[in-house]
């Protein structure tokens, strides 16, 4: 099973449209194509080191993909943030993950608005 993350805490995974995944190492140019006619898109994390999945998903926000987007796999609550400001709504973390870093740690990362620098220093 799986947990999905998003602002709110802890949810169930309710989606039930057409869903695409992509590999984190998949093309950028190739991007347009593979996401055509979906309704939610899960970028796999294959390690929380691999930052590949938000660059996808800069590029895919920047090419106007409205749709979900979800970062699934070893995403970890530190990472929620730069998730969100990538252009992510959600993340999809194994049972496993969110018993190790339970709600709290992801919701503590959840006003991830209020701490972009970029905004801070802009305004």
């Amino acid at each position: 099973m799986s947990v999905i993350v998003t602002d709110t805490g802890f949810n169930a995974d309710s989606f039930t449209g057409a869903v695409v995944d992509l590999p984190s190492d998949t093309k950028p140019d190739a991007l347009a194509a593979l996401v055509a006619g979906a309704e939610l898109v899960r970028i796999e994390f294959p390690a929380f080191s691999d930052g590949r999945g938000f660059t996808l998903a800069r590029i895919l926000r920047a090419e106007g993909f409205t749709g979900r987007l979800r970062a699934k796999g070893h995403v970890i609550a530190d990472q929620y943030a730069m998730a969100r400001r990538s252009g992510f709504d959600e993340v999809e973390i194994s049972d496993d993950l969110a018993a190790r870093q339970p709600q709290d740690q992801w919701l503590a990362r959840a006003d991830w608005k209020a701490f972009d620098y970029h905004a801070r220093l802009q305004g």
